[in-house]
């Protein structure tokens, strides 16, 4: 199976600092304007090491779990820290496949290869985590492997 390359756990705990800072910043304003005087003043610094501290243990340990393969007939995910979840992806069900980059992910060279597939609501599947070239290699790949699995199908 193959694994996420390790920057992608960079741009996990930088999300994980993003979101315990605005948690900090909305424990400023209850602290200041609502907060009881009894509340310490460290509460605000509380917040964002723990929510910090959660965020990049999260990090690493989805970073543990995160893999994918792509077999003959289709695209194996397998990911999750509490909730494992285990996707099969059949070729014959992609419909398209692109390649994203954010601008976060450019600043640290990775990109992610998203595949829609045809079916129920939210049938998007995403692997994030790949070097440019890698994301765009999955890409090329998954979409001959779909053509060439809809020729077959089509019997």
């Amino acid at each position: 199976m193959h694994r996420l390359h390790p920057r992608v756990r960079l741009l996990w705990m930088g999300r994980a600092m993003l979101t315990a800072a605005i948690l900090a910043g909305v424990a400023v304003g209850i602290q200041r304007f609502i907060a009881p005087p009894w509340v310490p003043e460290w509460a605000p610094v509380a917040v964002f090491v723990g929510f910090a501290g959660l965020g990049v243990v999260l990090a690493v340990l989805r970073y543990r779990v995160w893999r994918f393969e792509v077999y003959d007939d289709s695209l194996y995910l397998e990911r999750g820290v509490l909730t494992r979840v285990r996707t099969v992806v059949p070729f014959v069900r992609i419909q398209h496949v692109d390649t994203s980059r954010s601008p976060i992910e450019r600043l640290v060279g990775l990109a992610s290869t998203v595949v829609y597939t045809a079916g129920s609501r939210g049938a998007d599947v995403s692997v994030p985590g790949l070097e440019a070239g890698d994301a765009d290699d999955l890409r090329e790949r998954l979409k001959r492997l779909a053509i060439r699995s809809e020729s077959e199908d089509a019997v």
